[in-house]
């Protein structure tokens, strides 16, 4: 028997209302989110170019996907912490991490917050409880739930919202961490961006399934399929996903339908494996063109001040670019501090004899 999810909408294309969202979006919170959203497509735009340039070695674009996901941080208290994937600069732009602190970890250099230890767009801040990016696809799920579970058992009235592609849930850790969630009943939000590809492998090559959100029956938790390129629908489902947590009834999976407008990162061409007509269909409905739209019709927002507002980004992230080549790499030092608590003897001593 298949359980049915319909997908759920608020806001049409040309940004009118279809039906009221049962957790509004205030106006101040629908600025804030086009502000991160736009902060997030320009950034991407200038990392993916520094690239090009030579001046980082990878980026990688949300383009598309912007929606999704600073409308699922607005739903959130800053104290729930955050475990993002790596389209997610979106969330802390939101929460207010500055692009400086941004472009100097692109640059990977000594002001850094990780001193150039991972890749480009693996982002964080232990300020904003934004759990830094790793690698592998998928890891953070048990670690979102495992943490969710400890603020439970201290009575804290927060959750964990971890944010992966649709791609990860081929990925063992997918089945542990929605396991552990349901069974523990974690205050864990398990936010999905379906964008459509695992880089080059199309979501229906993946699973038998008609999507992720059906596996929620399997683990006795609720399920919700959003439009994810709908920042009012994806901010409704989320906050109840919230309060459904903080009220102790457990995980919540959601399934944001949207779509990776851009390559998977520099080094893809996804002209390799999209199909004509594809790209144009979904820039279409692009969640920052739609949110212009609702706000122009309430007479909130103009071409005037989108022009203000992207030029006020543009010229912060110039700066942030200048100061970033002019900041020297991390010290020589870290390459063997940071994992152990003392430094082991022999550590020291091969460090130094490598460096005369």
């Amino acid at each position: 028997m298949t359980t049915e999810f319909p997908t759920y909408q608020v806001l049409s294309p040309e940004g009118e209302i279809i039906q009221p969202p049962k957790f509004p979006l205030s106006d101040d919170l629908a600025l804030k989110i086009l502000r991160a959203m736009w902060t997030s497509r320009l950034v991407d735009e200038r990392m993916i170019t520094l690239t090009r340039q030579g001046l980082i070695s990878f980026a990688m674009s949300s383009l598309g996907e912007e929606g999704c996901v600073a409308a699922s941080a607005a739903a959130l208290s800053i104290e729930d912490w955050i475990y993002p994937q790596y389209r997610e600069n979106a969330a802390i732009f939101y929460r207010g991490h500055p692009i400086e602190d941004y472009v100097h970890h692109m640059f990977c250099n000594g002001k850094d917050i990780i001193l150039g230890r991972q890749m480009p767009n693996h982002f964080g801040s232990r300020q904003l409880n934004v759990v830094t990016v790793s690698s592998p696809i998928g890891t953070k799920m048990p670690h979102a739930a495992g943490s969710a579970y400890g603020m439970k058992l201290k009575g804290e009235k927060t959750c964990t919202l971890v944010y992966f592609g649709e791609g990860a849930s081929s990925e063992g850790d997918f089945h542990a961490g929605l396991n552990f969630a349901s069974v523990y009943k974690t205050p864990t939000i398990f936010f999905c961006r379906n964008n459509q590809y695992a880089i080059s492998t199309k979501a229906c090559s993946q699973f038998q399934s008609q999507g992720i959100v059906e596996k929620a029956p399997g683990y006795g938790m609720a399920g919700v399929r959003v439009d994810g390129n709908d920042p009012l629908a994806v901010y409704s489902v989320t906050l109840e996903a919230r309060e459904r947590a903080i009220r102790g009834e457990g995980p919540t999976l959601i399934e944001a339908m949207t779509y990776r407008m851009g390559a998977h990162s520099t080094s893809d061409d996804p002209s390799r494996y999209r199909v004509d007509g594809e790209l144009e269909k979904w820039a279409a409905l692009c969640p920052l063109d739609r949110l212009t739209k609702y706000l122009e019709k309430k007479g909130l927002w103009d071409l005037e001040k989108t022009e203000r507002l992207t030029q006020e980004i543009q010229s912060e992230i110039t700066r942030s670019i200048q100061v970033a080549k002019s900041t020297p790499p991390p010290p020589e030092e870290s390459l063997i501090e940071g994992v152990y608590k003392e430094i082991p003897r022999r550590l020291l001593e091969e460090f130094k004899e490598a460096h005369g």
